[in-house]
């Protein structure tokens, strides 16, 4: 066999350090070590059997893993069968063969353990914060640990190119989606990404404070939902319908969340709506609900909901100030619309 195959995988001679046993081996390591056997074995050869190979390695490796690995060779194009269908192989004279890069590549891809350290995804967010970081590094650090052939840093590559122009449909995305993007994106790594993006929302929402309490206006209506609900202008999947209490003097009281679906008179009780605001012992309320689809135009039904509730705040003494219903980023006033 010609030693362009083999150059940089021969062995050095016996190190006394090599005799040392390992205190412990990675899963990534105990997996390299098991593909290097084998490889070794094949480099010794210009051609071989595969059962000769499974026999000489029987109390070693499963003749399963073997054939896998051989498999994984051919795919690669570094070796060739005799002829189709046969068992033997030869090593592919126009393909030269670096075992160092192959093992590398297939076990342990693009380690972030191999990387250097200001390149690391964690580094760099303890050195520059997570804001400095790219969306791919971010995911990176989110999936955590890659799997044999796929590194962190490589599915956070191929998560984020994948949501590149819409990264607002991450959180929808299943877990077989993300794992048929990378298969980096184990169960783990998928809870994790999941649990990050929740974890975001609820910090934003907290952290983005109402400009106003007081709505003495539609504008001033919009502006208040838009940061108080903010949740449902950018992410909410179904509809939901709320209402804010005021005061007399037009200041927030609370809000209650009333139905979760699709609007509709007969969904929207008065007796739920106007017992909140009761209980809180307000003068006017503020409707708020959103459309899923982004688009904030009042339907027929939304504007139906909101004569029907304010007769009814009318004969309770309760005035409905307006009816805000929120898009996706967006908002319209339906006493405006109307």
């Amino acid at each position: 066999m010609s030693n362009a195959f083999h150059s940089d995988s021969a062995k050095e001679q016996a190190d006394p350090s090599m005799d040392k046993k390992p205190a412990k081996l990675s899963e990534s390591d105990r997996r390299y070590l098991r593909y290097k056997r084998i490889v070794d074995w094949v480099l010794e050869k210009s051609d071989f059997e595969l059962g000769q190979l499974k026999a000489a390695l029987a109390t070693d490796e499963k003749p399963a893993f073997v054939t896998k690995v051989v498999n994984d060779l051919e795919q690669s194009g570094f070796i060739v069968r005799e002829h189709v269908g046969a068992t033997g192989y030869r090593w592919n004279p126009g393909k030269p063969f670096s075992s160092n890069k192959w093992l590398d590549d297939k076990v342990f891809g693009i380690q972030v353990k191999n990387s250097p350290q200001q390149d690391r995804p964690r580094e760099r967010l303890l050195n520059l914060g997570a804001a400095k970081l790219s969306n791919a590094e971010l995911i990176a650090i989110l999936i955590r640990s890659g799997r044999p052939g796929e590194s962190a840093v490589m599915g956070g590559q191929k998560v984020a190119r994948q949501f590149q122009n819409c990264l607002e449909d991450l959180p929808n995305a299943g877990r077989a989606e993300l794992k048929l993007t990378s298969c980096a994106v184990e169960k783990t790594a998928y809870c994790q990404i999941m649990a990050g993006i929740e974890l975001g929302r609820r910090v934003a929402a907290l952290s983005d404070k109402p400009v106003t309490n007081r709505i003495t206006s539609s504008g001033d209506a919009i502006e208040f939902c838009l940061q108080h609900f903010k949740r449902l202008a950018s992410f909410a999947k179904q509809e939901e319908f709320h209402i804010v209490c005021l005061d007399t003097k037009n200041q927030v009281i609370d809000t209650h969340q009333i139905t979760v679906g699709t609007l509709d008179a007969s969904l929207v009780h008065p007796r739920e709506v106007f017992r909140a605001a009761i209980r809180d012992a307000a003068s006017s309320v503020l409707l708020v609900h959103n459309h899923p689809s982004g688009d904030p135009t009042p339907s027929r039904e939304d504007i139906q909901v909101t004569d029907r509730l304010t007769e009814v705040g009318k004969l309770v003494g309760i005035d409905v100030l307006d009816h805000i219903v929120l898009g996706r980023g967006r908002a319209t006033s339906i006493r405006e619309h109307v």
